[in-house]
């Protein structure tokens, strides 16, 4: 199992830590493998997001997340997505951009640096808007009852995540932006992302069960915490899953893409090292559908999402002020290990093992569908 899951995660350390050694020794070997562990550890959380949605697509689907879609996250958001903003932002062309990153990692760090307040905004408010539609929902099973409760309550007011998520970003881009237009324009395509993508993901959701039951009507009661939480999404349902999953996991790497720059100012150090990680990211979110896991510690997706939330609110603040990747890793992963600990002592508690707990959500979610 863990060979199977992993397999190809060990295939790319060996052969990401061969390439740094050749590429810049015993330094450049050191630099890829912290790098390496920095980014699993920031995006620990996005692997148990992406669990719970992969858990929903069809076999064919998870198959292209797991390799055009490690292509992506790999080549795409950890080297040419840096290139681009840079490009973008000093007026150069790509090639231009990459010579000035290997050539001038310094000017290359401060382009980057110049435009992580509009990457923040972006990223930010996907985020926050996946976690306010979440706390936000009426739910079964509530890790926080005194919270999620009153919140859940308000929550029946409609589009109240827009409006919270909105009056954050007038707040963080009028008060810490320098240039609060650009803020404003940054954060609101993420936040029209994020409700298109979603709303898609869950129109071609409810057309396909609606398909194959004959009744439009089983997809009421969706939580909205994804674009589905339907059944195995086929066809375009699948496409815009797999989509919603890029941009989710393209929103957490941000963090780590500029973060990596506190330990390397290469880009081809930085890409090996972020690559390896996500590879651990991708190899972890297969493991945990395959397990089952997120059915038996019912409280890991709150946890998640929680942590989702606090990286949010870390990403807007550093629109003004660094926050340290230790506190944005650390929230995350002491949020999910909290969430984690709570989900067995609920097991343990109800005189249940994991297995009936897991059979006990689904057949749950069977009674909702």
């Amino acid at each position: 199992m863990i060979l199977r899951t992993f397999g190809w995660s060990f295939a790319v350390t060996v052969v990401g830590l061969l390439i740094a050694l050749l590429y810049d020794g015993a330094t450049g070997l050191a630099l890829v493998a912290v790098l390496a562990v920095l980014e699993i550890s920031l995006s620990f959380d996005n692997a148990v997001v992406n669990a719970k949605v992969l858990d929903r697509m069809s076999p064919f689907w998870q198959k292209i997340f797991l390799t055009v879609g490690i292509a992506i996250a790999v080549f795409g958001m950890r080297l040419v997505f840096p290139l681009l903003i840079v490009g973008i932002t000093a007026k150069l062309n790509p090639v231009e951009a990459f010579d000035l990153a290997l050539n001038n990692s310094h000017r290359y760090h401060e382009l980057m640096t110049d435009a992580y307040p509009m990457i923040a905004a972006f990223g930010g408010m996907f985020l926050l808007m996946l976690f306010l539609d979440f706390v936000f929902e009426e739910r079964a099973d509530k890790w926080l009852p005194w919270l999620e409760k009153p919140l859940a309550r308000i929550g029946k007011l409609d589009q109240l995540s827009v409006v919270v998520a909105g009056g954050s970003l007038a707040f963080v881009a009028g008060l810490y932006a320098k240039d609060p237009g650009e803020v404003m324009i940054a954060g609101v395509l993420g936040m029209v992302t994020y409700i298109l993508v979603n709303g898609l993901g869950e129109l071609f959701s409810e057309v396909s069960v609606g398909d194959e039951d004959g009744d439009g009507e089983a997809a009421e009661g969706a939580a909205r915490s994804g674009p589905s939480s339907l059944a195995l999404a086929t066809g375009k349902a699948g496409f815009f899953l797999f989509l919603y999953l890029e941009v989710l996991d393209a929103s957490f790497s941000f963090d780590g893409v500029i973060g990596a720059f506190a330990i390397s100012t290469d880009p081809i150090v930085i890409a090996l090292g972020l690559g390896i990680g996500a590879m651990y990211i991708r190899s972890l979110t297969v493991f945990l559908v395959r397990k089952g896991t997120l059915h038996e510690y019912v409280y890991l997706e709150h946890g998640a999402h929680w942590a989702i939330g606090a990286l949010a609110v870390c990403m807007l603040v550093s629109i003004g002020h660094h926050v340290p990747e230790w506190i944005t890793g650390g929230l995350g992963a002491g949020l999910i290990i909290a969430a984690f600990v709570s989900s067995v002592v609920r097991n343990r508690g109800d005189g249940e093992g994991p297995a009936a707990a897991s059979g006990g959500d689904k057949q749950l979610h069977s009674s909702k569908v």
